[in-house]
């Protein structure tokens, strides 16, 4: 009988990660024991005080905070986990591409094909979202640079009037963390709506020329682009 090729279960997935993570940084064990600490200790804290005097209120707070302190330690696991990711792929070609993948919130659309590359995979890539358009620079400073001004030219010819921002995913003191992409695009100031969105987005997709995806790490398994 030929084996079955169903995917692991849940569970299975969750110890993975865990295992993985531990691995990757040996704190995530005792931050995430700690959650669950804090949690039972808040629960049995509660119940001594508003437990009304009674055993069964007690034990309900207990079991109350037992379950907060599982789903604080597997938020912190979680949060651990995806830090360890991202480090294992900071300043690979294409990490950029696993964040436009799979980390951008509703409203954004990034592609994990970048919009030029060099022969020396420096490369640059296009985020459109409430905020504008977006060009964010992977690679080397200096030789990513030449390539953000000849896209932003590219874009306010197609676009005038629209401003184009830059961010930097590069091995400098400047450069912006692989984590904090998503957020640094988040907190640009809104001046799109949606429909101009789809608008931008889909004149601009007329200028791109089949481009070769640099090799890259989905640090959330190539979960579908979010729109």
């Amino acid at each position: 009988m030929a084996k079955s090729n169903k995917e692991p279960g849940r569970f299975a997935q969750l110890l993975k990660i865990y295992k993985m993570t531990i691995a990757a940084d040996k704190s995530a064990l005792w931050w995430s024991l700690g959650a669950l600490a804090a949690g039972i200790a808040l629960g049995a804290i509660t119940g001594a005080t508003l437990g009304g005097a009674t055993t069964l209120g007690f034990v309900v707070w207990i079991i109350t905070g037992t379950l907060l302190g599982v789903l604080s330690g597997m938020i912190v696991l979680s949060r651990k986990a995806e830090h360890a990711a991202y480090a294992q792929i900071e300043g690979q070609p294409g990490a950029v591409s696993a964040v436009l993948r799979s980390a951008l919130k509703r409203g954004w659309r990034g592609s994990e094909v970048p919009i030029a590359v060099n022969r020396n995979q420096d490369a640059v890539y296009r985020a459109i979202g409430p905020s504008g358009v977006v060009l964010i620079g992977e690679g080397v400073r200096t030789r990513v640079q030449p390539m953000l001004e000849d896209e932003r030219r590219k874009v306010q010819r197609a676009i005038p009037g629209v401003e184009v921002k830059f961010v930097w995913v590069t091995q400098d003191a400047d450069g912006t963390k692989l984590i904090k992409l998503a957020p640094t695009l988040l907190k640009f100031k809104r001046t799109l709506t949606r429909n101009e969105v789809g608008a931008i987005d889909k004149r601009l997709s007329a200028l791109v020329t089949a481009m070769p995806i640099p090799k890259g790490i989905d640090p959330k398994r190539a979960r579908a682009q979010r729109r």
